[in-house]
């Protein structure tokens, strides 16, 4: 199998399956969504760690050489300060409760602008997911299956938050959830571009990589963790503190049994 054709055919499985994953989450009552969303996002918050560190950076740093580890450094840094200002200007805002505090109904008003802002939004995130796919598979058909379950495992919580948003803001089911596996697949456009883009420079490939951990990065430490502080019992935590760890392990069998 070509690394074109993986690059399709991942982008266009993770984006079906989380689309896919959101709405059948959306048809469980409000309790029980309350009470798995919070497992989803700890076993997101490890995959993404894992991914990371265990894997995207190690690569990125291999492919560079280690006289080039400072610009490793840089990309990594670069990377992190990129998604900060993405996020300042609402271009790409998680939100992973269905009563989040930035898209209450109250504040949104269920205007059209707010859902054409969280499907702009949407469709440059899964777009970039795309091109971080793309970057891991051109180096490695392993790292791009690791990097491709990290993706997908923080994907599906943020779907769920994105179709509810899209449902609170006055627009039909069906119409939501169409829209919803519209944006998801333009993970497919992105992966293209970064493989045609990065084939004709593939001295940029460990550096890409280096992004792609600033990515997943910023996604586990500034947007996922602060939530997962919110529960401070001494049950929660454990089973939060269980689920990463699951989180980085899975990462870490992907890797090992491919």
């Amino acid at each position: 199998m070509s690394t074109l054709s993986w690059i399709i055919a991942i982008t266009t499985l993770g984006g079906v399956l989380s689309a896919v994953a959101a709405g059948v989450f959306l048809l469980l009552s409000e309790s029980r969504r309350t009470a798995w969303l919070p497992h989803l996002i700890s076993f997101a918050t490890g995959a993404l760690l894992g991914a990371a560190l265990l894997e995207l950076l190690p690569n990125a740093i291999e492919g560079a050489g280690i006289a080039n580890v400072h610009l490793v450094g840089l990309a990594l840094v670069a990377g992190i300060f990129a998604f900060f200002v993405l996020e300042k200007l609402v271009l790409w805002r998680h939100c992973h409760v269905d009563d989040c505090d930035t898209h209450t109904p109250s504040q949104e008003q269920r205007d059209k602008a707010s859902t054409v802002l969280i499907l702009a939004g949407d469709s440059i995130h899964n777009a970039l997911d795309g091109v971080l796919i793309a970057a891991a598979f051109m180096t490695d058909v392993r790292l791009g299956i690791v990097t491709s379950v990290a993706v997908i495992a923080h994907e599906i919580p943020q779907e769920v938050g994105d179709l509810a948003i899209l449902l609170q803001g006055g627009m039909s089911r069906g119409r939501a959830l169409a829209l919803n596996l519209l944006t998801s697949l333009t993970s497919i456009v992105g992966g293209l571009i970064a493989y045609f883009a990065l084939g004709q420079a593939l001295d940029a490939l460990p550096y890409a990589l280096a992004v792609a951990a600033a990515c997943f990065l910023y996604v586990a430490v500034a947007d996922l963790i602060p939530g997962l502080h919110r529960r401070v019992e001494p049950r929660a935590s454990l089973l939060q503190v269980v689920l990463i760890a699951v989180g980085i392990a899975v990462i870490v069998l992907t890797d090992t049994h491919q």
